[in-house]
């Protein structure tokens, strides 16, 4: 089967069942498996991601507002892949190509993907990451796979919970620095799974916009940044750059950790699992000191 993703997540997904070998096309965002970075890439943004988060919105903001693509997709080398499979995603219009704008373009290039299926995924919480995990499966004809790698990752999290009764840190999950934006959909759960109580968001929850003053009121007793689509890295550079006072008052009194959000908290796959165990390492106060920030180093892996 030749299956193209058009997401980082499906890319690991098809990955963890097994079936990286069946993949001919990738999306320009995709960096993992290592080696998923030769295959064709078949998306592409108009947007400079080396520019400072601040810019990179207004830019996103600029192009919704005019009804422009965020992300396009390269229709004449998709229709050279031929793809059996087109792996696509209804959660966010930012993140990665709209299905909507998916399924037009393979409508318009029906005579060369006139047999090519489109799947959507649209997970919101665990529970919707193992359910795509298993529609992929079922989709490649490796359910039994897909039943296990599913089973697996709900049932660590659920098992990496910590005894009812034991006093949880109030975390702060930050997925964008400036303008600020909390983390939702899945990010709760893992942080529930690390022992600790997500107070800026509820499980499957679409992320949102906060002002510093709001999320100080909220009194967290640690604060994780986990940057979409960003790894450790960049988010110390955005740290570094905080300018808003009152930012700099909170980051000041309340503990501050970065993980790599792009890898292990900002995609819906099986990586998630990684994600819930550095939040919990962070908990437990493991990592390096960086001034006032500390971080999970990039490549680390939790037991």
């Amino acid at each position: 089967m030749r299956v193209v993703t058009l997401l980082p997540a499906a890319t690991e997904i098809v990955a963890a069942l097994g079936a990286a070998d069946w993949l001919v096309g990738v999306s320009h965002e995709c960096d993992y498996p290592p080696g998923v970075e030769r295959l064709p890439r078949v998306t592409a943004t108009p947007i400079n991601i080396s520019a400072p988060g601040a810019v990179i919105d207004a830019e996103l903001r600029r192009l919704l507002d005019a009804g422009q693509p965020v992300i396009g997709l390269d229709a004449a080398q998709l229709a050279l892949l031929e793809p059996d499979l087109l792996i696509t995603q209804g959660l966010c219009d930012v993140c990665a190509i709209d299905s909507g704008e998916v399924l037009r373009e393979v409508t318009t290039l029906r005579s060369a993907l006139g047999r090519t299926r489109v799947l959507s995924l649209n997970a919101h919480d665990v529970a919707g990451i193992a359910a795509d995990v298993r529609t992929v499966g079922k989709a490649l004809g490796l359910d039994a796979r897909a039943a296990e790698v599913g089973s697996e990752l709900t049932s660590v999290v659920r098992e990496m919970r910590p005894n009812p009764g034991i006093d949880r840190p109030r975390v702060l999950c930050i997925e964008w620095l400036d303008p600020l934006y909390l983390a939702g959909h899945w990010v709760p759960e893992l942080v529930t799974a690390a022992g600790g109580e997500d107070v800026g968001a509820r499980p499957g929850q679409r992320s949102a916009r906060h002002s510093w003053r709001r999320v100080a009121a909220l009194q967290p007793d640690l604060i994780m940044v986990l940057l979409c689509g960003f790894g450790v890295p960049r988010a110390l550079t955005e740290l570094a750059a905080l300018a808003d006072p009152e930012a700099l008052a909170l980051m000041e009194r309340v503990p501050t950790w970065v993980v790599d959000g792009n890898a292990f908290t900002s995609r819906p796959g099986p990586r998630v699992v990684e994600g819930a165990r550095q939040i919990r390492r962070a908990i437990e106060g493991a990592g390096h000191a960086h001034g006032p920030v500390r971080w999970i180093p990039e490549h680390a892996r939790s037991a």
